[in-house]
């Protein structure tokens, strides 16, 4: 371009002085309305266009094409067939050509669903979604037939003329079409109607059958029969559960003749009897056999007695129990009591055991009344507070004290 503007001014003033002054002249940029702000002599102005960022020059890439230099970055990342370029949705690399061709063909690219259901997929996934997802594809009714969009299908189901409906005078049918319904109350529900039905209250007792009217008729002038009816059940089934639970109750009562107390919060409940008097721990009760005796063991943390403030005091009760007029009395059986050393060595246990035979002369030993006695025999002075300290009979917390009738001796009449 400069040289033809150069040839032009030397055709029109051949004169050199003239085209020295021409040659000095100021001009503008050739890109002047492109935002080229350049203006000087005009025989700078071919160097000015070697830098000017307006000026076109050859792709860079060499595809040939005259791009200004402002313009060859964006030409270079995005028009210039010989670029690369990774593809934004499955990532692999393309010439800029390629690209083009692979752009709307990528099966990795999301696209909506051509059934109009809103989802987007990627397109290699369309006939999937189509066949198995899609809320608008046609799947049939599995009653009539017909086929509906998946999303209006369960509607239809709710209308359709082949679902299968329940009789509404509850005859028992199951399975009506619902376009049969009317021909099916019209030969079948009268038939119904007229079978004998039982009365609700049949298991309370009530032996009534008859029509359905009969029935609605009976059960609203038999409100009283009924409710006496219910009561009496009531009671049956109450006195049932209090025999189960007695029977529960003497399932889980101990008859080996030997307890193993666990006292626990041991340190509290010393506590307790230091500072009330006459505090008392009662064991669970237990039998000396499935038909022998009931006992029951009883203990004074703080001593009760000689043993009072000074010693642990522990005693025997005997309970009135379900077999006392089978049993020989006086009481006459060894009892022991065992307070066990928690050791973690069971070899270097020492275990305090005291036991008694019973003499046949006490009132504690006779058959007991409704009220057993109210202290029972055994030893007040059983173990002392500076022995408890000595070993270890308390361990977290926890005292173990066993109580244990000689079976041998067991013997009824």
């Amino acid at each position: 371009m400069l040289k033809y503007i150069i040839s032009k001014i030397k055709k029109i003033y051949p004169d050199p002085e003239s085209e020295k002054a021409i040659m000095g002249s100021v001009v503008y940029c050739i890109h002047h309305k492109e935002g080229c702000q350049w203006s000087d002599e005009l025989r700078k102005l071919k160097a000015h266009l070697n830098t000017c960022k307006h000026d076109a020059v050859l792709c860079a890439a060499q595809c040939g094409a005259m791009i200004p230099r402002v313009l060859m970055q964006d030409h270079l990342r995005y028009t210039c067939p010989r670029r690369r370029a990774n593809c934004e949705h499955c990532h692999k690399e393309f010439s800029g050509s390629a690209l083009e061709e692979h752009q709307g063909n990528c099966g990795h690219e999301p696209v909506y669903c051509e059934n109009k259901c809103g989802a987007k997929v990627q397109r290699r996934h369309t006939q999937q979604h189509i066949q198995q997802h899609c809320s608008k594809r046609l799947v049939p009714c599995k009653h009539c037939g017909q086929s509906y969009t998946q999303d209006t299908v369960s509607a239809h189901g709710a209308s359709c003329a082949r679902a299968p409906v329940a009789c509404p005078q509850r005859c028992g049918a199951s399975g009506v079409p619902r376009a049969d319904l009317a021909a099916h109350l019209r030969d079948h529900a009268a038939a119904a109607a007229a079978a004998a039905l039982p009365c609700s209250f049949r298991d309370a007792g009530c032996r009534f059958k008859g029509t359905r009217q009969a029935l609605e008729k009976h059960t609203e002038e038999s409100c009283q029969q009924h409710l006496a009816l219910v009561s009496a059940l009531a009671s049956r089934q109450a006195r049932q559960l209090d025999s189960l639970r007695a029977a529960v109750a003497r399932l889980s009562v101990n008859c080996s003749g030997a307890l193993v107390w666990r006292i626990s919060d041991w340190a509290a409940k010393m506590a307790e009897a230091k500072c009330k008097d006459g505090v008392e721990l009662v064991s669970p009760a237990f039998y000396t056999s499935q038909y022998g005796y009931k006992l029951q063991a009883s203990l004074f943390l703080n001593g009760n007695g000689a043993g009072e403030a000074t010693h642990m005091s522990v005693y025997i009760k005997i309970l009135p129990g379900e077999y006392d007029a089978l049993l020989r009395w006086p009481f006459a059986h060894t009892v022991s009591f065992t307070l066990f050393d928690q050791s973690s060595s069971p070899d270097r246990a020492c275990n305090i055991v005291e036991s008694f035979v019973p003499d046949p002369t006490w009132k504690n030993f006779q058959r007991p009344s409704k009220e057993p006695d109210a202290l029972g025999f055994g030893f007040p002075r059983f173990v002392s507070h500076e022995m408890l300290k000595k070993r270890n009979f308390i361990k977290d917390d926890v005292m173990f004290l066993r109580v244990k009738v000689d079976p041998s001796k067991i013997v009824a009449v």
